[in-house]
């Protein structure tokens, strides 16, 4: 067995080339209503070789070789549309100053909404 390092590592290089791409992390869209939705992901890789020499004597020589690699995908949300408006729903839940900036937009709209109504009924 011949350890062919260089080899091995082209080729997990090629994979992760292959799979790591925009089409890998924004999904194919869909409709839901009138609702226009596209998936994200977040995909995560890893990869590790090894290997191993010995020394020739009377009775025994080594050798040795492995690689391997993974690929974790976790879906993080989706784009949605509807007419001219974009928003990001996130599929999980967020916590802390993360989630209070998510709300910020809809405080704004139900700020702006009673504000007018107040000023309709003066």
């Amino acid at each position: 067995m011949e350890l062919h390092f260089e080899e091995l590592l082209g080729q997990i290089t090629d994979f992760i080339k292959s799979e790591a791409k925009t089409e890998t992390v924004v999904g194919e869209p869909f409709d839901l209503g009138e609702f226009k939705c596209v998936p994200v992901i977040r995909v995560g890789m890893g990869f590790g070789s090894g290997g191993g020499e010995g020394s020739e004597s009377k009775v025994r020589k080594g050798q040795g070789v492995g690689a391997g690699a993974g690929v974790g995908i976790e879906p993080i949300g989706f784009l949605v549309t509807k007419g001219d408006e974009i928003s990001f729903l996130a599929a999980g839940k967020t916590r802390g100053l993360a989630a209070l900036f998510e709300k910020v937009p809809d405080m704004i709209e139900s700020f702006a909404k009673t504000r007018a109504k107040e000023e309709e009924t003066v």
